[in-house]
């Protein structure tokens, strides 16, 4: 009777062992997908981005003048009049909607709007994200907007740069970046205010993201540089604005995100450039819209 009631004993405890080990396999397994809340479309909605969040720019000739300071950057909302230049490569802009933008199946959803026109682009990559947590920040996960130039050569994911304040107003500016490569924003004599960020307080500073190939500028004619438009899928990148799919946009694998809405976007130069006379490739951000509310 004893030895019965022994053997019970181990089989319920090897039981609940089993239990227990395949509960804790299933927890491993069930991913927990959270849906963005959707905010909807009100008889007061704007079409246009309303809120900024961030403006983080790069140095540049138009860095700490109306046109690329954070008076700029407010001048952006609400339409499509305003223009805010983002610097050098990596400088960029976090702007939202008042409600959520949906993806329509098989349309584009959002137009981006710049200052680009016929053969002279300054593109800049696209970030998109849902309110996930749904606390009106933008503090989720960002999604890449895939452009024509993903992963084409000079295509980088995850790039660095880290700008140096320079000695005086009138220097270039240095910068560094994650590939073991250097260079400077070059100043020029049609701009002399300092082009290191006046809101930036450290002597150095980090920006991250996506870095474009340069293989679209032709320097070739001194007096008439050109930088060509990508095909699809970035900001001052083509006259009148670049429309955009929000099913374009990937996760850091390159996986769709299978985004329902979008409720905050991000823009940022793409690509690090000197061209000579001009001054640094600079992406510029006039305002950004949902399609489906524009007449």
């Amino acid at each position: 009777m004893k030895k019965q009631f022994t053997l019970s004993k181990h089989l319920i405890i090897a039981s609940l062992a089993l239990g227990v080990l395949w509960q804790s396999c299933s927890k491993d397994k069930i991913e927990v997908i959270q849906e963005a809340p959707i905010r909807p479309i009100t008889a007061n909605s704007n079409a246009y981005v309303t809120d900024l969040f961030e403006f983080n720019p790069a140095p540049g000739q138009f860095i700490n003048t109306d046109l690329g300071d954070e008076k700029g950057a407010k001048g952006t909302l609400g339409s499509n009049n305003g223009l805010v230049s983002l610097g050098a490569w990596g400088g960029n802009i976090v702007v939202g909607f008042d409600h959520t933008v949906l993806d329509a199946a098989g349309k584009t959803d959002l137009v981006v709007y710049g200052n680009g026109f016929a053969n002279f682009a300054e593109p800049g990559v696209i970030w998109v994200m849902a309110d996930t947590n749904g606390n009106g920040k933008p503090d989720d996960k960002w999604y890449e907007i895939k452009g024509s130039a993903y992963g084409q050569p000079g295509y980088i994911r995850d790039y660095e740069v880290t700008y140096t304040k320079p000695a005086c107003d009138t220097c270039s500016v240095h910068w560094a970046d994650n590939q073991g490569k250097t260079g400077v924003v070059q100043t020029n004599m049609f701009h002399t205010q300092a082009y290191y960020p006046a809101s930036v307080t450290t002597n150095t500073y980090t920006l991250k993201g996506t870095l474009l190939p340069s293989t679209n500028i032709d320097m070739s004619n001194p007096t008439y540089i050109t930088s060509a438009a990508f095909d699809y899928g970035y900001s001052d990148n083509k006259a009148g604005g670049d429309e955009i799919d929000i099913s374009t946009a990937v996760d850091e694998k390159g996986n769709k995100a299978n985004l329902k809405g979008i409720d905050f976007i991000k823009v940022q130069t793409g690509i690090q450039a000197n061209m000579g006379w001009l001054g640094e490739q600079s992406t510029e951000f006039t305002g950004a819209a949902d399609l489906s509310l524009l007449k």
